[in-house]
């Protein structure tokens, strides 16, 4: 870690007299863009942000405030450019308290979005055009500042044990919540509370305000700070969706065996809940047994880090030999449907007896005992199966697990372990774990999420508390878990659950204090253990969780859960939840973005979205992974091979995906009229998704996201290259704002390409209920005074068909060459005929339509290059 900085000032004056590749201009300094004086908070000296800002508010411009940062030179150059771009917000009580909530004034008719947690655990975007339009938990908000051209944000920080949030006033107000979370903790002032900032491109102004506050908060890292971890550019598989806590070692190898089988092995898995030692009763060394389904683990505690029973009697090498064939591929499936069916009947009873008072349920009892009887019953078939095969010299466990799957299945390089935050869902058993000294404590939830919505997840926590770690102790505790872990095989973590700390801080110095030396502790574990970047954050989308939790990790997840289907019983929702976590992952990444890499989480390629699912999994920039059950109809391996290279690594976009300009100030789920845009780029290009997500969203009086069947019908829209924000990725080719070309766009649903350039007319679309469409756009290129244009599209049979493009080069005024990955059918635009194609060094018969100028031709998988190919068109 480099050293903490004085001042940014003094780190100019330094750095102005060494040569560090960067600009040697000492930024000049400006008088801020901001000035609140008679209740009025005004940007360029005229146009009011906040109206009615009460006199115990303060503004104070980050050009003032002294700093002490380990941030990068680059950075602090950055912040210090935009330094009068931006304040911080204070108020001040007369009474101290460990909760404070004051207005910082109003705003009405001004568009803004922002993002608001809606459960625990997750956030999704919200719009509107008044300060009592955001919803309780609002983690930011954007106004829309038109008649300067600008772009305001309001961000809710951290101060000191205190952190904030944004909920909704009367009469346009906007309140300021800060609570430290613990009755010990109090203050009644604050000086820098919350950050504004403005800035002419939105794009730029959360980078530019996220940099601000990394540089003054100094507890969190950027991403463009930190290294990605391993799975960012492959395919894998997570065993959640597909065998619930069923999971053990015969379904995990059985999984595995069925996408090698199918031509797509995944080259990284993640063994999901399910495989922990955890317990509820007496019998403090006797595992949880025979559960299914998320919900029944939610009250149970780790009872020690070394895996489950199901894992501790895998027996080395019985599956080598076997390739586990005694496996049924359609039991897991079939207990879930089971464990399914009886906790639906439970559900009826307990409705039955809260609506009538009836007691005497005699059928319906009977029906559940005949019921969890044959749910045992099952589970006893598979510990009897679980028994077969012998052991060899290798050993037992999750060591030999590991290890026989990796010499099976040779192109697997990462296994994965789910854990929460805590340890498991309710902690740690402080009975077994006594090094820890864990106390079971309270989950006493913020007002704060009085808004939100109902979480069976939250209920089980808050009926058993959580056996917590002591602070003190948490360095030891992930040390120790994840040092275990990498011994045995494991490298890397799935955690979860991250929130549950700000509900148990009360003895711990609160919230902020609790989560700096859990925090700590887990930075430190994954440096030893994970290689310092092989974990995925979940469960964790909270403004505290960024400003405090990422030094270190680099990959998280932007959206909820993927929902095959409604949990609440909608049958829609097999539909319209899917748009639902589109637009979740889309309009988080435009503020998580800028701390993680975002992840837009696994679906199930037989689901009746998949498709859908897999055109934005295509171009997010993330990992891709599936969740699919067992059985061979569980696999669409036709739609696998459009994200996926044989080699099990992904054409991944080089950027995350954000929503276009024009979807920003919108409602794609059910304003009846807006398509959501996302944008990202390739190295040679760029690439546009549109879907139709209408049918659903919050609802701000039932506190619940829910169906909005009226909405649920087509949209139209339209598609233009200045759609693509190109000055954000500066490595794209095209991405100067000055290029004027043209642009060769492929639609491909249709496979029609035509050309666009900044003049050109848009294209108009209508997308179907949960349709979409890929556009993809590559600048086009002019060979001298051959007179010939041209641009490559790569492989068409790929949703990210740009992205297998690797490299090109013009020779000379006639030669093009393209380095490409995959295999299929290659396609690029050239306006006259190739003289000559060679593939790989041997002349290639090709197709060339003189109407269109499609060039076309089949492109085989070259295993001793990596599956790259050299492609020479000769003019």
């Amino acid at each position: 870690m480099a050293p903490l900085n004085d001042s940014l000032a003094s780190i100019i004056d330094v750095i102005e007299t060494k040569p560090l590749g960067v600009p040697q201009t000492k930024p000049t300094l400006q008088s801020n863009t901001f000035n609140l004086s008679q209740g009025i908070l005004r940007a360029k000296d005229s146009s009011p942000i906040l109206f009615d800002v009460p006199q115990n508010v303060t503004f104070t411009p980050f050009a003032s405030q002294s700093i002490a940062t380990d941030a990068p030179v680059p950075i602090l150059l950055r912040v210090q450019a935009n330094a009068h771009k931006g304040g911080f917000l204070g108020f001040s009580n007369e009474s101290p308290s460990d909760l404070l909530t004051n207005s910082l004034g109003r705003f009405e008719n001004r568009e803004f979005l922002s993002v608001f947690r809606f459960k625990m655990w997750w956030s999704t975007a919200w719009i509107g055009k008044s300060g009592s339009d955001i919803q309780a938990e609002t983690q930011w908000v954007m106004l829309k500042i038109p008649e300067i051209d600008s772009y305001v944000a309001i961000i809710p920080i951290i101060e000191g044990p205190f952190r904030a949030v944004l909920h909704p006033g009367e009469k346009g107000n906007v309140l300021i919540f800060a609570e430290s979370g613990s009755t010990q903790v109090k203050e009644s002032s604050f000086n820098s509370i919350a950050y504004v900032h403005i800035c002419d491109n939105p794009y730029n102004l959360m980078r530019e305000a996220f940099s601000a506050l990394r540089v003054h908060m100094n507890t969190f890292k950027l991403l463009e700070e930190k290294k990605l971890p391993k799975i960012v550019d492959k395919f894998g598989w997570c065993t959640w969706d597909a065998c619930y806590l069923t999971v053990d070692p015969a379904t995990i190898w059985t999984g595995v065996k069925e996408f090698e089988d199918g031509g797509v092995c995944p080259k990284f898995i993640i063994i999901d809940d399910g495989w922990q030692s955890i317990n509820f009763g007496d019998e403090l060394d006797k595992d949880a047994e025979n559960l299914v389904l998320g919900g029944e683990q939610m009250t149970a505690r780790l009872t020690s880090f070394k895996e489950c029973k199901k894992f501790r009697n895998y027996k080395g090498g019985s599956f080598i030999t076997s390739d586990a064939s005694h496996f049924d591929p359609h039991k897991p499936k079939m207990i879930i449907y089971k464990a399914t069916e009886r906790i639906q009947a439970i559900i009826l009873r307990r409705k039955l007896v809260r609506e009538s008072g009836e007691q005497d349920l005699h059928e319906l009892d009977e029906k559940i005992k005949i019921l969890s009887e044959e749910l045992n019953a099952m589970f006893d078939v598979v510990e009897n199966e679980e028994s077969l095969g012998s052991e060899d010299a290798s050993g037992t466990g999750m060591e030999a697990f590991t290890r026989d799957l990796r010499t099976r299945f040779k192109s697997l390089d990462d296994i994965y372990v789910w854990h929460a935050l805590c340890g498991a869902w309710n902690g740690v058993r402080p009975e077994t774990l006594t090094q820890l000294k864990a106390k079971v404590v309270p989950f006493d939830l913020s007002p704060s999420l009085g808004g939100t919505m109902t979480d069976l997840a939250v209920d089980k926590i808050e009926e058993a508390g959580i056996g917590l770690v002591h602070p003190s102790k948490a360095h030891e505790f992930y040390d120790s878990m994840h040092s275990y872990l990498a011994r045995v095989g494991v490298t890397g973590a799935k955690i979860d659950v991250f929130q549950t700390l700000e509900s148990v801080a009360e003895e711990h110095g609160g919230r902020v204090e609790l989560a700096k030396a859990y925090y700590g502790g887990l930075t430190e574990s994954m440096i030893k253990n994970f290689n310092g970047t092989e974990v995925i954050a979940s469960m964790q989308q909270c403004n505290e969780f960024f400003f405090l939790a990422t030094k270190q990790i680099s990959i998280g997840r932007v959206g909820d859960d993927f929902w095959w289907q409604d949990p609440n019983g909608d049958p829609q929702g097999v539909y319209w939840l899917q748009g639902v976590h589109m637009i979740h992952c889309s309009y988080n990444s435009f503020w998580m973005g800028h701390m993680i890499q975002p992840d837009w989480d696994m679906f199930q390629s037989d689901h009746v979205c998949a498709e859908y699912h897999a055109a934005s999994r295509a171009i997010c920039g993330g990992p891709v992974y599936l969740s699919d059950h067992l059985g061979k109809a569980s696999h669409n391996f036709d739609l696998i091979k459009k994200l996926v290279f044989s080699d099990g690594t992904i054409p991944r976009c080089i950027h995350y995906a954000l929503p276009t300009r024009d979807s920003l100030f919108k409602n794609p789920l059910f304003d009846r009229e807006s398509i959501l845009k996302i944008f990202n780029f390739n190295k040679f290009g760029g690439v546009i998704g549109a879907f139709n997500c209408q049918g659903a969203g919050w609802s701000p009086k039932d506190h619940v996201i829910k169906g909005y069947k009226e909405c649920y019908t087509a949209v139209s829209g339209t598609i233009h290259v200045s759609d693509i924000e190109w000055d954000q990725n500066p490595e794209a080719a095209g991405s100067q704002v000055s290029y004027t070309g043209d642009y060769l766009v492929y639609k491909q649903q249709s496979e029609e390409i035509l050309f666009m350039n900044s003049k050109s007319d848009a294209i108009k679309i209508t997308l179907e209920p949960s349709a979409f469409d890929l556009f993809s756009f590559v600048p086009v290129t002019e060979l001298g005074s051959a007179g010939v244009r041209f641009a490559p599209l790569g492989l068409i049979n790929m949703f990210n068909c740009v992205g297998t493009v690797q490299n090109m080069e013009v020779t000379g005024d006639n030669i093009v060459r393209v380095d490409l990955k995959g295999e299929g059918s290659f396609m690029a635009y050239s306006s006259v005929a190739p003289v000559m194609c060679y593939l790989n060094d041997k002349e290639a018969e090709f197709m060339w339509e003189e109407e269109t100028g499609k060039l076309s031709f089949s492109v085989p998988w070259v295993e001793q290059s990596g599956g790259i190919s050299h492609l020479s068109f000769t003019f």
